[in-house]
């Protein structure tokens, strides 16, 4: 049983088999290895809380939920880094931010993470938009 602290969700704990491990960290956080997914109510919206850093979460969402056409190809040593061998073992999220009105999804920031033995990596793609969600949509 890990227990840690946060800015937003008071003292967490959680067990091992719960933490997601990024063995790079996240770009501009090397830092922060060791994160865990908290659900948002009852929807799709999902927290990354570090356990590294208490002020550091993400809100995150499965980018096909948004945008069915989405597709993520990772570099053969991306899948080494998380241990991936079969397609099915795979999730990717997306970070979702506020910017006035608007709801941006980060598709050129995809995360990956190998469901099986819980490593991630962050991708950075140059071929993605971001998608803008906002009271007119």
């Amino acid at each position: 049983m890990i227990r840690f602290k946060t800015t937003r969700f008071g003292e967490l704990e959680v067990t091992e088999d719960k933490l997601i491990y990024f063995p790079e960290g996240l770009p501009g956080l090397r830092g922060n290895r060791r994160f865990v997914l908290i659900d948002y109510k009852d929807t799709d919206i999902k927290w990354l809380q570090s356990v590294d850093t208490p002020s550091v979460a993400f809100i995150v969402i499965d980018p096909f939920s948004i945008e069915p056409t989405y597709s993520v190809t990772l570099p053969d040593t991306m899948r080494e880094l998380i241990g991936l061998e079969k397609p099915q073992d795979v999730a990717v999220l997306v970070i979702l931010r506020k910017e006035k009105d608007s709801i941006i999804a980060n598709l050129q920031g995809p995360l990956v993470i190998n469901t099986v033995n819980r490593r991630g990596v962050q991708l950075v793609l140059d071929s993605q938009e971001p998608k803008v969600y906002n009271k007119k949509s």
